[in-house]
């Protein structure tokens, strides 16, 4: 599960809104330093999962619209990746040659496996409230 780009920029969109009050999808690219294009697709995926709510016109803009110590970060990596794994052979649809050859047994696949739960409970413990800089432990 290694954040990618766009973990990272919905990271950056949520500590910009984090700050209270209404900002225009420019204004966030801008103070961000985001592409204004990916920042959108960005923000419409976080608005589907509940994190933020985007309003149209004059007048609109993002708002933030979780409470963000309600809201794991594990909850933001899902809202915005399609497939947060650690390595490509945990997807249910890898072929993988090697374990083919050897019985479908691979001590480092199960292993891989359990440093992926580990990461993903460490992920779920973790508010975004936190992640972003709050003061509470988790």
């Amino acid at each position: 599960m290694l954040l990618t780009q766009e973990t990272d920029y919905a990271l950056r969109i949520m500590r910009s809104l984090s700050e209270g009050g209404s900002l225009s999808m420019q204004e966030l690219s801008e103070r961000e330093a985001l592409p204004q294009n990916f920042a959108y697709k960005i923000a419409k995926k976080l608005e589907k999962a509940g994190m933020l709510r985007i309003t149209r016109g004059v007048n609109g803009g993002c708002t933030l619209s979780c409470d963000l110590r309600k809201v794991s970060f594990y909850d933001l990596i899902a809202a915005v990746e399609k497939r947060a794994v650690l390595s490509g052979c945990m997807i249910s649809d890898y072929d993988c040659q090697w374990r083919e050859g050897h019985a479908g047994i691979c001590s480092t696949h199960n292993r891989l496996c359990l440093l992926q739960k580990e990461i993903e409970n460490e992920f779920r413990s973790r508010s975004l409230f936190w992640v972003l800089g709050g003061e509470d432990g988790k």
